[in-house]
């Protein structure tokens, strides 16, 4: 029995006791399940292991802190017959211990994953299910190995609560109290897992930059827990196959196949591949169309990005496929729509695997610049899982200090990227994702000498598109934040080779008045309805595109630009490609309206997933839409194509999978 080097209080000493035998348990299984499952050449990992105590200690410390609690309330120590009641109760615990360890084994050798709430489902056909297991692993072993440990368990926890019941030593009152309180707040920490605004989440494992290792470093209560919300999230294969032609003729996938459903799309660059010209994306928080200067807005909050947008390639019919940052990040990233229910895919570990155009720039650096904290919505675990090199910078790596909840001023964030991409000798891709046009509409102390914020009344505003003034100078001060970073770029050497994009993450809803049609407003498109730029003067001729994009399409579009060779696994088009002649959509699924539908040209078409009722409305005017072949062929051909990227959507994000290296 472990003896403490100091005499703490019974109720701790007996929490702490069973705490590190349950932690040294579970780093033995981890340790056990890394030489077990590794593949070969495999390196141990001592990240690894440093990563999964944080994991282990989680889940002790909830164990450790319920049993503090419900021994300071019923005594086992003082009321010796009660200590009965608690070996049941704890033994219960390690049973389920036992399961979730037990079944993670054989989930990890049946799936090569972690034990996930998606073992649920497997009850809905609870006979196969048995049968299945009955016929491929030793149960009967199993069973007998789970009543000898539980029956070792018993005997532990009957001789702990001895050995400390007999213990005379009396710790006096404030004493206790201190120890009882440095006994929580250890244990409050540990359940957090971290120091920093956001808790340890299962994708701070993929920091480890390495799918086994992360996977590794989970313990199943952490990754089983982790996707709850996601059990039944999935798709319907036979839909994904009845779309599959529709939506791989419109992809111009040349290798079709209905069985196997590729997407995959390979190009290599007909222009001289020594030419490397860098990439920038910027990723516009809230950077909603309809409030800016490009579209006639009579306030013209954003007139240094209209000037630009005269000097660069500006698509006016940009569309995220979703609304929200996350959902506008992961597509960007990954070029597959985020459909995913209810919460976004980025918080799904199903979901982490992802093929990323970005991490095709072979021979470039890679980097990722946000003011505040990657873990924010899990994006970290997208990031680092699958693009190789990434480096990122958040808020802690910066000189410049936290101005809110979002990090530092997205003028900072500029200013301090732009110093690290001057410095650098190879060729960079890169994302730079802002903030600050997002409440509470921070405009720092330092800058309100050089942007003077304005006031309108509140009419004026409502006219033009804005709930307020402290919103309508946030977006004034995005513009500000992007003159000081191109101002400060143009500077130096990299500027002149160097595609900047700016694309926003999402729209926002409101009333666009008279600046767009009614369907804009009235069908809730506003929200999705973001500028998307390609700048680069010296690079690419100035042009005004009215056709459709998406945010799916940006990747596909550099990388084809940048004159790289790459595979597009995914939904998202080169939108340069002038030999494509068909019809070009952009894809939305908003998740707030519960709705999908493709924009073309000319129209809106869109089913409400509640109801089913279909609209079929005019993007260029306020006309009512007639009934007749032309049209009816059209809705027909939008509908079909809305629902195809909506089933092979729901299909990708758990089946674009990035090439193993």
């Amino acid at each position: 029995m472990m003896e403490l080097p100091v005499k703490l209080p019974k109720v701790i000493q007996f929490a702490l006791t069973l705490m590190a035998m349950l932690l040294l348990a579970m780093m033995a299984y981890r340790l056990f399940f890394f030489f077990h499952y590794k593949p070969i050449n495999k390196a141990f990992s001592g990240s690894m292991m440093l990563m999964g105590l944080r994991y282990d200690l989680r889940v002790v410390s909830v164990i450790g802190l319920s049993v503090f609690i419900l021994f300071s309330i019923f005594k086992p120590f003082t009321y010796l017959k009660r200590q009965k009641l608690f070996v049941v109760l704890l033994t219960i615990v390690f049973f389920i211990f036992l399961l979730f360890y037990g079944g993670d084994f054989y989930y990890y050798d049946y799936l090569k994953q972690r034990l996930s709430a998606a073992v649920l489902n497997f009850a809905q056909d609870a006979a196969i299910s048995a049968k299945m297991m009955w016929q491929t692993y030793p149960l009967i072993k199993i069973a007998v190995l789970i009543i000898v440990m539980l029956a070792l368990f018993v005997l532990y926890i009957k001789k702990l609560f001895a050995n400390i019941s007999n213990a005379t030593t009396v710790v006096r009152r404030k004493p206790r109290i201190i120890f009882s309180i440095v006994f929580v707040l250890l244990t409050a920490i540990a359940i957090f897992g971290k120091v920093g605004q956001y808790p340890l989440r299962w994708s701070d494992a993929f920091s480890l930059s390495d799918d086994f290792k992360a996977n590794a470093s989970l313990n199943p209560f952490q990754s089983f827990f982790s996707s709850m919300s996601y059990k039944n999230v999935s798709y319907d294969i036979k839909k994904v196959k009845e779309s599959y032609l529709l939506m791989a003729d419109y992809l111009n996938v040349k290798d079709k196949n209905e069985e196997t459903l590729n997407f995959n799309r390979s190009y290599s660059s007909a222009a001289d591949t020594s030419l490397q010209p860098n990439v920038v994306v910027v990723i516009c928080e809230s950077f909603s169309a309809y409030k800016s200067s490009m579209f006639g807005n009579k306030l013209n909050p954003t007139p240094y990005f209209n000037e630009m947008c005269n000097k660069g390639v500006f698509f006016e019919r940009c569309f995220t496929p979703a609304f929200g940052t996350a959902r506008g990040v992961w597509a960007t990233l990954t070029g597959v729509p985020d459909v995913h229910e209810p919460k976004t895919a980025s918080r799904n570990p199903a979901a982490v695997d992802q093929h990323v155009i970005m991490n095709e720039f072979n021979g470039y650096e890679k980097f990722y610049f946000l003011g505040g904290s990657a873990t924010w919505a899990n994006i970290r675990g997208l990031l680092t899982n699958n693009i190789t090199g990434l480096k990122i910078y958040e808020e802690e790596d910066f000189k410049a200090r936290k101005v809110d909840v979002w990090g530092i001023s997205d003028k900072n964030l500029f200013l301090e990227a732009n110093k690290i991409l001057a410095q650098q000798t190879k060729p960079f891709v890169t994302i730079i994702q802002t903030a600050d046009n997002h409440r509470p509409y921070t405009i720092p102390q330092e800058d309100l000498n050089e942007f003077k914020k304005v006031e309108y009344p509140l009419d004026t505003l409502k006219k033009y598109g804005f709930d307020d003034n402290a919103q309508l100078n946030a977006f004034r001060y995005t513009d500000f934040c992007f003159a000081k970073f191109i101002e400060a770029a143009k500077k130096e050497k990299y500027f002149s080779n160097t595609i900047f994009v700016f694309v926003g993450d999402h729209g926002l809803r409101g009333d666009a008045g008279s600046l767009f049609p009614q369907s804009f407003t009235k069908q809730g498109i506003l929200a999705e309805h973001v500028p998307l730029l390609f700048y680069a003067p010296q690079l690419l001729q100035p042009k005004r595109i009215a056709a459709p994009a998406s945010q799916m399409d940006i990747f596909p579009s550099v990388a084809y630009l940048a004159n790289r060779t790459f595979t597009n696994t995914a939904l998202g088009i080169n939108l340069f490609d002038t030999t494509n002649k068909k019809s070009r959509y952009a894809f939305i699924a908003d998740p707030d309206m519960r709705t999908i539908g493709v924009v073309s040209n000319d129209y809106y078409c869109v089913r409400n997933l509640n109801t089913n009722v279909v609209e079929f409305v005019s993007v260029v005017n306020n006309e009512v839409v007639p009934a007749n072949a032309k049209t009816d062929s059209l809705k027909k051909i939008m509908l079909a194509t809305t629902e195809a990227f909506y089933t092979t959507g729901k299909y990708l994000l758990f089946n674009n999978k990035k090439k193993v290296q």
